[in-house]
């Protein structure tokens, strides 16, 4: 979704107001939880909707 928009993960986490390594933490699974405001947040910067960007995994 990133690319889509053309919006760097530096750029994101301006926009958003977390840190990188709480983003790249995110971007990259490792994250076992995200706070219903985070998500809303980086949702609105990108202008999708939660699936978008969100994968459920067993």
């Amino acid at each position: 979704m990133m690319a889509k928009r053309k919006i760097s993960l530096n750029e994101l986490s301006e926009k958003v107001g977390l840190t990188l390594s709480n983003l790249s933490i995110l971007k990259t699974g490792k994250a076992k939880a995200i706070r219903f405001s985070t998500l809303e947040a980086i949702c609105k910067v990108l202008e999708c909707q939660p699936a978008d960007i969100l994968e459920y995994k067993e």
